[in-house]
């Protein structure tokens, strides 16, 4: 019963945002597993109980739009999976082949080589590209190793590499470039010195780059660790540059664990098609 509740629930937004919102974000949307209450441009909230009585419906998995979202979601919910598993599975459902894209926070490269496979086809060369960008040089080393192990020489030519900070991101791409997505994994190096970390003022000053570089129809993703020194206040920029946005433009919305203080919350900003 709790299920079919669910299931009516679900249908109903997914009207609501079929109205307002373009295709490919649509899908994540109407993909999402859990009840969400939605205040203006606010966050969503997650009611674990009626997640796990949903998931446990037989035609549930037999039924869900977009395959491997609902694993992805629930893993997250129970600690199982990574806020950036999550976080790659909605790039896929914005980002197209031949698209140009943005990691503004590159670290050790995972989400620069996920972008990377997303934008490009194996026939074709460098239809599609990825700038990425890090403030810290062994992080661009980093990355450059991690393409090296994984993908051929002509696939990382579509990589361009920039040992710079994410707030200069508008200094790099080529003029008039119209981006699908900018993704943000804010916090520290993993691995590298927990000391040097982003922090909110150039955090916001990226964010308003990406603002006005994001082409109709696409991303600006962010997963924000919250564990370090500063880590909250950052997380409370990006809530207010969110909040900020006008709802006739801009879809936001922000996943965060209600009984896991410390773990990394996942904001996601998409921009309406004209």
């Amino acid at each position: 019963m709790v299920a079919r509740f669910f299931q009516a629930e679900m249908s109903m937004l997914s009207s609501t945002f079929a109205r307002s919102s373009s295709i490919p974000f649509r899908k994540t949307l109407t993909s999402f597993n859990f009840r969400i209450a939605m205040e203006r441009n606010s966050c969503l909230r997650i009611r674990s109980s009626l997640v796990a009585a949903f998931s446990s419906s037989p035609s549930h998995s037999r039924n869900f739009p977009i395959p491997g979202l609902e694993d992805v979601f629930v893993g997250y919910l129970f600690g199982r999976k990574k806020a950036t598993e999550v976080a790659h599975v909605v790039w896929e459902q914005v980002i197209q082949k031949g698209d140009m894209v943005i990691d503004a926070t590159c670290g050790n490269g995972n989400d620069t080589l996920a972008m990377l496979k997303m934008v490009t086809n194996d026939s074709v060369g460098c239809d599609g590209y990825v700038y990425a960008m890090d403030i810290q040089k062994d992080a661009i080393e980093s990355t450059s190793s991690l393409l090296d192990q994984a993908v051929g020489p002509k696939e990382k030519e579509c990589v361009k590499l920039f040992n710079i900070c994410h707030s200069k991101m508008e200094e790099i791409i080529p003029e008039n470039s119209r981006v699908r997505m900018v993704a943000f994994n804010l916090g520290y190096l993993p691995g590298g010195n927990k000391s040097i970390i982003t922090v909110s003022d150039t955090t916001l000053s990226a964010l308003k780059a990406a603002e006005r570089i994001l082409m109709p129809g696409g991303l600006i993703s962010l997963v924000v660790y919250i564990g370090h020194p500063g880590g909250r206040e950052e997380l409370e920029v990006v809530e207010a540059f969110g909040s900020s946005l006008p709802v006739s433009d801009w879809v936001c919305c922000k996943l965060q664990m209600l009984n896991r203080p410390l773990a990394p919350v996942l904001v996601f900003m998409f921009k309406r098609e004209e």
